[in-house]
């Protein structure tokens, strides 16, 4: 038998090894970037094969927060892919604001870089007041991040013309409190946001919200569980409730395809019909 397919079985086994001790299953993510992701976690550890990460996987108490922080990376920052927001600001949100309440699921929030730039948006639109965020993500350490809402003030600037591409009409900076490098939003955007660790592959409907906001996260999914989750966003959504995927992601091939109508084929913006399955 070839390294490669010694290789392959290690991978196998540490992953059924980590649904059955911790509940966690990455089984159906997309293979080969979750094969890069778990060598990289065996290199960080020392380790030279796989299969050397089993007995701290079932023995080990703080080895986890250290696998699942390597296996679900967060990537993101304020406003990212400005047109999308844009988007949101001048052709969605205006049709939510006739709710007496809205509610928003952004399900793998990571850092909470996404959320806060939702809660911006909406304090800008005059509809924060009747909004509720809930973020969730798999990563405990990007959730603690996130509920800090602490950023370094360099990024925050950085992200200054992605704000004003997205319709900002005043300056990031007004949304944060600074204090020697950092800086931490404002608690009038943070108490409209709740933190919870939610699993996508396993957990089930989190809450009944009028819009799913889950950008980059199904590209790292296979079909399979593309199609589950798919049908998760579907059955929390109120009729006539909105989805947003990545720029990278489409309902296309899914099997609750036809429960959606698109808004923006480019911003990969959804909207829920309701129809029969």
């Amino acid at each position: 038998m070839r390294d490669a397919e010694i290789q392959e079985i290690e991978i196998s086994l540490f992953l059924e090894a980590l649904r059955l001790r911790h509940g966690y299953d990455f089984r159906n993510y997309a293979r080969a970037s979750l094969k890069r992701r778990i060598l990289g976690l065996a290199q960080s550890e020392g380790c030279v094969t796989v299969d050397a990460l089993i007995p701290r996987l079932l023995r080990d108490q703080g080895f986890l927060p250290r696998l699942l922080a390597r296996l679900s990376v967060p990537v993101t920052e304020l406003f990212r892919d400005p047109a999308v927001f844009l988007v949101l600001r001048d052709e969605v949100l205006p049709m939510l604001g006739s709710y007496p309440r809205i509610v928003f699921w952004q399900a793998g929030c990571a850092t909470g870089e996404e959320c806060y730039s939702l809660g911006i948006l909406l304090k800008e639109m005059g509809l924060l007041q009747k909004s509720q965020i809930y973020a969730t993500d798999i990563n405990d350490a990007a959730l603690a991040t996130a509920e800090e809402g602490i950023y370094p003030t360099r990024a925050i600037a950085e992200c200054e013309a992605s704000y004003r591409k997205a319709g900002g009409i005043g300056v990031i900076s007004e949304y944060f409190h600074s204090a020697y490098d950092y800086a931490k939003i404002t608690d009038e955007i943070r108490s409209h946001i709740v933190f919870a660790h939610h699993n996508l592959v396993t957990d089930g409907v989190f809450c009944e919200v009028h819009m799913v906001l889950c950008r980059n996260v199904l590209i790292y999914f296979d079909r399979n569980l593309q199609n589950r989750v798919a049908w998760l966003f579907h059955d929390s959504l109120v009729r006539g409730g909105f989805l947003c995927l990545g720029t990278r992601e489409t309902l296309q091939f899914a099997e609750v395809a036809n429960q959606f109508k698109t808004v923006h084929r480019d911003c990969r913006i959804f909207k829920k019909t309701g129809a029969t399955p």
